[in-house]
C-alpha cells in the first residue's frame, strides 16, 4: 500500500473504466496534482509484489455543519480480476486509519444502487446503511 503518484496515471484511468467511469491518464494525472497538494485528500494505490497496480482508494475530510468531522470515501476500485482477495479489505483500512490521524470519528461513503456486491462487501467490513437518497448534478 503506497500513495498514489502520478506514474499510476494510467493504471487508476483503466479501473476507473472497469466501474464506468471513463478518465484518461492525462485527466488522472490532472486529477491527482490537485488532490494531492491538499492535506484533506489521501489517495492510495494497491499493487501486487510485482509492481502492477490492482485497486486505489481515495478518501477525504468532509467538514459538515450538520455532523461532528468525518471523512468520505470518494472511490474506490479493485481490479475485477483480483476482487475477493482482501485488497478492498486493505484499502479500506488504510482510509480509515488516514480518517483517524486526521481527527475524523468516522467514515462514510456511497455506493451506487446497482453495485449489490459491494454493498455486501461494505456489510461485511462493518458498514451499515443509514440512508437511501438522490444525487443531483448541473453542468456547469
Amino acid at each position: 500500500m503506497r500513495v498514489a503518484g502520478a506514474e499510476d496515471a494510467e493504471r487508476i484511468a483503466a479501473l476507473c473504466c472497469q466501474l464506468g467511469y471513463p478518465s484518461s491518464p492525462e485527466q488522472i494525472q490532472r486529477r491527482l496534482y490537485h488532490l494531492r497538494r491538499d492535506e484533506g485528500h489521501a489517495v492510495y494505490a494497491a499493487e501486487r509484489a510485482d509492481g502492477r497496480l490492482v485497486g486505489w482508494i481515495h478518501v477525504h475530510v468532509s467538514p459538515l455543519m450538520m455532523a461532528d468531522l468525518q471523512a468520505e470515501v470518494e472511490g474506490l476500485v479493485v481490479d475485477e480480476s483480483c476482487r475477493g482477495q482482501g485488497i478492498g479489505r486493505l484499502l479500506m483500512g488504510r482510509a480509515e486509519r488516514w480518517a483517524r490521524e486526521k481527527g475524523c470519528g468516522a467514515v462514510q461513503l456511497r455506493s451506487n444502487v446497482v453495485r449489490t456486491g459491494a454493498h455486501a462487501f461494505y456489510e461485511r467490513i462493518g458498514y451499515s446503511t443509514v440512508k437511501t437518497q438522490l444525487t443531483f448534478h448541473k453542468a456547469l
